[in-house]
């Protein structure tokens, strides 16, 4: 936390203002407003995401640039496609065909707003999308980790697409794909395994790995491993549970309204958690894994949209029952770092 507070989270916040910046220059009034909403409303996930910044802070600078930017990417096309004015699952495709790019530093981008009314950015996504490519060149471990990130990135992508559909169409194509995978989280239901697509956190994991110049294919498989499905889960589930209340205004589709009752969603969120916990305890340095997995519990819920929410709060209190010392601690930072954004 004394690394936090003294190097990552200044930096983190500077890149975020110069996006801010950047956003503000965006001719397309929609695009723009979207672009300026996700940074406002979501920097919660980059500052989340720099923790793993925070491992070696000799490469701090590269990797907080580069979290920052696939994150505000992943949360501007995110706030794109939720209110968008297409429906089409090709437009939805294509946009997120940067994220693919941007995790691939040989690829060329491609206009990625080709099949959509607002296309006039000046350039916004795609300096996104370079400065990824440009701080991954810097990463000497890189080529061991690009399989494993790619795999995290397109599963990202196909959910995407498919939760963005028209809403009478969204579960039968999200079901489906779930039947091409579902070998792969065979303990997982479909809506546990479409959430755990939809987190950054191994993605982020595999960056920080990809420092190493002596990184192997065995050990970023055991990182994607370590990640992929529960501790990437959980991450998913908790934003999903805080976010019921919006998401039903919104008309948006929640995977946590799709279990049974209460209990049930309780029992199998305690279940993914103690999974998480087990599947990083073998990977190196285990103790940082399983802070994070406290930290995710204490950040969200201790966001104050689970007061606003009965339900959501008693799942919460039960939750964080006899928590360890360690969750209460970023319980108490969660909230303090949430007062000065």
């Amino acid at each position: 936390m004394n690394r936090m507070y003294r190097y990552i989270l200044p930096e983190t916040q500077r890149t975020l203002e110069y996006w801010r910046q950047t956003a503000e220059q965006i001719p397309d009034i929609e695009l723009k407003k979207q672009a300026l909403a996700s940074i406002s409303g979501k920097a919660f996930h980059c500052i989340g995401g720099a923790v793993y910044a925070a491992v070696n802070l000799e490469v701090r600078h590269t990797l907080i640039q580069l979290i920052v930017a696939y994150q505000t990417i992943s949360d501007y096309l995110d706030n794109l496609c939720d209110r968008s004015t297409s429906l089409d699952p090709e437009d939805f495709r294509l946009l997120h065909q940067s994220m693919l790019d941007a995790v691939n530093p040989e690829a060329e981008p491609v206009h990625y707003y080709a099949l959509r009314e607002e296309q006039e950015d000046g350039g916004y996504l795609l300096q996104l999308v370079e400065t990824c490519q440009s701080c991954i060149r810097k990463l000497p471990g890189y080529e061991a980790a690009m399989p494993y990130i790619l795999d995290l990135a397109r599963l990202y992508t196909d959910l995407q697409v498919y939760k963005h559909i028209k809403p009478e169409l969204r579960e039968a194509a999200l079901m489906d794909w779930w039947h091409l995978h579902k070998e792969r989280t065979p303990e997982l239901r479909w809506n546990e395994f479409a959430a755990a697509t939809g987190s950054t956190l191994g993605v982020f994991m595999l960056f920080q790995a990809a420092t190493d110049p002596h990184l192997t294919d065995a050990g970023a498989a055991i990182i994607h491993r370590s990640y992929f499905p529960h501790v990437c889960s959980l991450h998913i589930l908790l934003d999903y549970l805080i976010d019921q209340h919006e998401d039903r205004i919104g008309g948006d589709l929640n995977f946590c309204n799709y279990y049974e009752d209460t209990e049930t969603m309780l029992n199998r969120l305690v279940l993914i958690a103690d999974r998480a916990r087990t599947d990083v305890s073998s990977v190196v340095g285990s103790s940082f894994h399983r802070m994070i997995i406290e930290g995710l519990l204490a950040l969200y819920l201790s966001d104050p949209k689970v007061r606003e929410q009965q339900e959501v709060y008693l799942v919460s209190k039960r939750l964080m029952k006899k928590s360890p010392l360690m969750r209460l601690f970023f319980r108490v930072n969660s909230r303090w770092i949430r007062r000065h954004l």
